[in-house]
């Protein structure tokens, strides 16, 4: 059975969580610029809680963006360093990803439009359909004004908003089943979408371990 840590720092919400023994464990706070000082403690706490060492455990995953752009830095530089040390293998997940996965976790949710304010009048956007269990994304990820937010092309059937991103919701036309504006990503669900990855044979080298801000694509245009 895998032993394996995922973290997220990449909005409001600072998380962590275990697989170990084929048990879950998980410790969630929002604490807005807090990431830092507390994320290597309830690391520390969750592993003395399940009672191993951070050499048990056998890659480590973590939220690679998009969101804010300090916080996605603090989850690489940690995960980035404590791989380093144990030499072991690093799985990247999608924000919009565990947004649609907690949905899914806690609303019974099956198609999901993720949105995570960006701030600068945009959101970033994703949509989402459940495959045996794991979210899966449907067409792109983006960073876009609310009014451009779309389903997938031919989408069908009930879809669910969640994240920050709604609370532009009226700008944003898309019908909904029902969503969720104060719904934040939560390392309980990165690591369900991380052993998914981890059965796959995804996990890469810590060195390979890129933030994801999405907004790079067009900053540059812009400064031209």
């Amino acid at each position: 059975m895998s032993t394996l840590l995922a973290l997220d720092t990449a909005t409001e919400a600072c998380s962590v969580a275990l697989l170990h023994d084929g048990k879950v464990t998980s410790h969630y706070e929002v604490i807005p610029r807090l990431h830092a000082q507390k994320l290597l403690p309830m690391i520390q706490q969750l592993l003395a809680d399940a009672g191993i060492s951070l050499s048990a455990v056998e890659a480590i995953a973590f939220g690679r963006g998009p969101g804010a752009f300090t916080g996605v830095r603090i989850a690489i530089g940690v995960v980035q360093g404590l791989a380093f040390a144990l030499e072991r293998p690093v799985l990247p997940v999608s924000n919009l990803a565990v947004l649609a996965q907690r949905a899914f976790r806690e609303h019974g949710a099956r198609q999901v439009a993720a949105a995570i304010d960006a701030r600068m009048d945009e959101v970033y956007w994703g949509c989402y359909r459940e495959e045996a269990g794991e979210m899966r994304l449907v067409g792109v990820e983006a960073v876009l004004a609310p009014q451009l937010a779309a389903l997938p092309d031919a989408a069908t059937g009930e879809w669910f908003g969640a994240g920050t991103g709604w609370g532009y919701g009226e700008r944003i036309q898309v019908a909904l089943s029902g969503q969720d504006a104060s719904l934040l990503p939560h390392a309980e669900d990165l690591l369900t979408l991380a052993r998914f990855a981890w059965e796959r044979g995804e996990a890469i080298p810590a060195d390979e371990a890129q933030p994801v801000y999405l907004r790079d694509k067009v900053a540059t245009p812009k400064a031209r």
